[in-house]
């Protein structure tokens, strides 16, 4: 997958993000959730996006290291919506995957730039 393909699949998964939010209750807690879920869930895509900006590898290191930690705490929302009975589970559970494995994506990259820039440095 390159930069362009993940630009737009955390697009896609932030007006994912949007659409479920619109659908919690309007509740206390739904409240609550919901803006948590749309902070993480939007930065995601936009947090990538500045990402592939970055000046150097360091920049780039530093901001992938935020994307996977916004599609972290997205799974982790989208986790509490389940486990408190929120929404039903077939709406969440295919954007709880999709943040799992965005987050394992993201990791990955940031691994493997770590690494180069170590080499690099030696």
């Amino acid at each position: 997958m390159n930069a362009d393909d993940l630009k737009k699949r955390t697009k896609q998964f932030a007006l994912r993000i949007l659409e479920l939010a619109a659908a919690l209750p309007n509740t206390v807690e739904g409240k609550v959730i919901r803006g948590q879920l749309v902070r993480a869930g939007t930065s995601v895509g936009a947090n990538y996006r500045a990402a592939c900006r970055g000046r150097s590898r360091a920049e780039f290191i530093a901001k992938i290291g935020t994307v996977e930690e916004e599609s972290d705490e997205s799974a982790f929302w989208l986790e509490i919506i389940v486990e408190g009975a929120f929404l039903k589970e077939v709406l969440v559970k295919p954007l709880l995957e999709e943040a799992n494995e965005l987050t394992r994506i993201v990791a990955k990259s940031r691994i493997s730039a770590s690494r180069r820039l170590r080499a690099n440095r030696q």
